[in-house]
């Protein structure tokens, strides 16, 4: 592969992992602002939950749709633009809220104009970069500039804005890093071309991937991965402060910690998989994410450092998102139909996961308390570790090894 072509791949992985960034600290400004906007518009835990989940539904529904226009007329570079410009509008919308009802209508454009971005970013680097080195490039380009931007500067910088500027202001500023990325994807990033070999889209094909087991597995575990974090970064921010009595501030560092962790594990567990398999790799880091919330409920007091450290860990979860959501279903479709496998994983696991579980969380908080949340919490990675170990491996350096030994 020419040396040029090598680092224009790595310019890729980076613009696009900061406009991923990007994307999702404009969708987490809300979680982090719950503490401020809850008593201002005099919201229960119920509506907090309801507004996430609208949020969910229309970044689904958008991602569905533009997962099969991206496979069927191109433009990956101009639609990825135009959604980042109109998310960062939609953020604006959102600062000048005056009720529960203006509230849930701004976040559902938002997430109409962010709900496209993951498929068409993760077509670019599935066309763009070698197979060998797909799990650790997409695993960069999903986490590590999401959890660098909007789950460890996030909590922080948002709400100091909103401590410093208000709530609504913090809104505001949080549009413009997405006008920043539109401007640097248009001159920097190229219209990618489907390599030559691969054959036309054959009708059917996408229908026979989702008959398989692994592909089904897949969309069950990001539907899973969906509903943990909707549920952890919307109501994890009011358990430690309402329950666990910490100020606001504090309660961005404890949740800062998640996103120092998940940097780590944007390289560890992606670029693990690539070597020793994608099945044991989910499994292990699954494993890991239930330190995170059985560590809120037992760790008494309120040290900063114990609860850190159980966030830090447990944030290993966040590694298995782009192996389940994007790595594994692309090595099962091929690059022909890689955007619409992704948009259907996406859709429906942002539907069945993002839609549901924060209502229902914000239901279970209001009957039974915040630490409710956390509780749902355990049996959602207590499912995902059971659906991980009937996964079958796709990863190639361990196909190659296992075909090497017969």
């Amino acid at each position: 592969m020419p040396a040029s072509m090598s680092r224009y791949q790595w310019l890729l992985v980076a613009l696009l992992s900061a406009n991923f960034g990007v994307v999702f600290f404009d969708r987490n400004v809300f979680s982090y602002l719950t503490s401020f906007i809850q008593p201002d518009l005099h919201l229960s835990n119920f509506q907090i939950g309801n507004i996430a989940s609208a949020f969910s539904f229309s970044w689904a529904i958008a991602g569905l749709c533009m997962g099969s226009l991206v496979d069927r007329f191109g433009r990956r570079k101009l639609m990825l633009v135009s959604a980042t410009v109109a998310f960062s509008m939609a953020s604006v919308l959102s600062g000048f809220a005056s009720g529960f009802a203006w509230l849930l209508g701004a976040r559902l454009l938002m997430g109409i104009a962010e709900g496209g971005i993951m498929p068409i970013t993760q077509t670019l680097i599935a066309v763009e970069v070698p197979h060998a080195r797909r799990g650790l490039a997409q695993g960069i380009t999903q986490n590590f500039g999401a959890n660098l931007l909007a789950n460890t500067l996030g909590p922080v910088i948002i709400v100091w804005m909103a401590i410093r500027f208000g709530w609504r202001n913090a809104f505001f500023l949080a549009a413009l890093p997405g006008i920043v990325m539109a401007l640097l994807i248009a001159a920097l990033v190229r219209e990618p071309e489907m390599p030559a070999h691969v054959p036309a889209p054959r009708q059917g094909r996408l229908a026979a991937a989702l008959a398989d087991r692994s592909m089904l597995l897949c969309v069950a575990i990001s539907t899973l991965l969906v509903a943990y974090l909707m549920v952890l970064f919307t109501f994890t921010p009011l358990y430690l402060i309402q329950v666990r009595g910490f100020d606001q501030r504090h309660m961005s560092w404890i949740m800062s910690s998640f996103g120092v962790a998940s940097m780590a594990v944007a390289f560890l567990v992606p670029g693990s998989s690539d070597r020793f398999g994608r099945k044991p790799v989910i499994l292990i880091a699954s494993s890991l994410g239930l330190v995170l919330p059985l560590g809120l409920l037992f760790i008494g007091g309120t040290q900063l450092l114990p609860l850190m450290a159980c966030i830090a860990v447990g944030a290993a979860l966040s590694g298995v998102f782009p192996l389940a959501m994007a790595t594994i279903p692309s090595e099962i479709v091929g690059p022909a139909k890689t955007a619409t496998a992704m948009s259907l994983t996406m859709g429906i696991s942002e539907i069945l996961g993002g839609v549901v579980a924060p209502s229902a969380a914000g239901k279970a908080a209001d009957l039974k308390g915040l630490e409710a949340t956390l509780w749902i919490l355990i049996g959602i990675v207590v499912a995902i570790i059971v659906l991980a170990a009937m996964l079958r491996e796709t990863a190639p350096a361990m196909l190659a090894r296992r075909k090497s030994l017969r």
